[in-house]
């Protein structure tokens, strides 16, 4: 007789052994291998200079961490912390929010538009968040490698008992819940099936904005969906009619809406696609 669950036993540790490697750890860092990559072949084929790509990395990069991390404590669980402030330093203990991070990626990218790139932040955004698309499904991998962030029960037959977790038990002893891990991970990489179509087949960087409020519409227009199936992260939930996701999702779906508008109605921006790096400027010679 076939099984109408699947038993979830995956061990979240990959290596432990003088060095742990954790399956969360290293989707994070092939997403960002990855994206790092996809972006670097952008700004290439657009010709910018490539030191751009490397002062962008490490914008991103800490933007992420704080802004996650800075997320879940305000959005998530401000009483608690607001008591022990140096916990927010402790993020092995865990607590990233991804609405957290979105906000930091936009300050970031936003200040790297002043000070590095001098162009339009819509620019930067229209080709990050085709990596970050990527970025996010890979990180959906490593939560369900955690058995974390899943769904409440169900009967259908992709059920999952996550026999590792103690949420799990704690609440669903013995029945199976939604692995909403994997309905978020394959709705992100199928965004960016489609961002990176629009990318490189239909030239959408050439309309300012339509890349990134593409992203923005379905990474937290499905997000709204998922949350209606997933777990209360935190108890003062239980009483809301949207969940504290949901809510957070919403201003940026209409800011997507608001662009993908915005970028049809306004004239194409042709580019010329040179394929090679811009020549580093040559410094001028001081007179004696």
């Amino acid at each position: 007789m076939i099984s109408e669950f699947i038993t979830w036993d995956v061990n979240p540790v990959l290596i432990d052994s003088f060095v742990t490697i954790r399956w969360y750890g290293l989707m994070f860092a092939i997403g960002f291998w990855i994206g790092f990559n996809i972006v670097s072949n952008m700004f290439k084929h657009e010709g910018v200079p490539e030191k751009w790509v490397g002062i962008l990395l490490i914008y991103v990069g800490v933007a992420t961490l704080v802004g996650s991390r800075l997320g879940h404590v305000f959005f998530y669980q401000w009483d608690y912390y607001s008591q022990h402030p140096w916990k927010i330093l402790a993020t092995w203990e865990g607590g990233l929010a991804s609405h957290g991070g979105a906000i930091g990626i936009i300050i970031a990218v936003i200040l790297y538009s002043i000070f590095t790139t001098k162009r339009n932040p819509l620019w930067t955004f229209d080709r990050l968040t085709v990596a970050i698309a990527l970025v996010g499904g890979l990180i959906r991998i490593g939560n369900l490698m955690n058995s974390e962030i899943f769904g409440v029960p169900t009967t259908l037959p992709w059920g999952f008992k996550f026999v590792r977790s103690a949420e799990w038990h704690a609440l669903y002893e013995g029945v199976a819940c939604h692995p909403t891990q994997i309905y978020e991970a394959l709705t992100y990489l199928a965004l960016f099936a489609l961002m990176m179509w629009m990318y490189w087949k239909k030239n959408c960087g050439e309309r300012p904005g339509l890349l990134f409020g593409t992203f923005l519409i379905g990474t937290f227009g499905s997000r709204i969906l998922w949350e209606t199936i997933k777990n209360d992260q935190v108890p003062f939930e239980a009483t809301m009619t949207l969940n504290m996701g949901q809510w957070l999702s919403i201003p940026f779906v209409v800011l997507g809406i608001i662009l993908i508008v915005w970028a049809l109605t306004h004239p194409r921006k042709e580019i010329k696609y040179t394929n090679q790096w811009a020549p580093e400027p040559v410094p001028a010679k001081k007179k004696r």
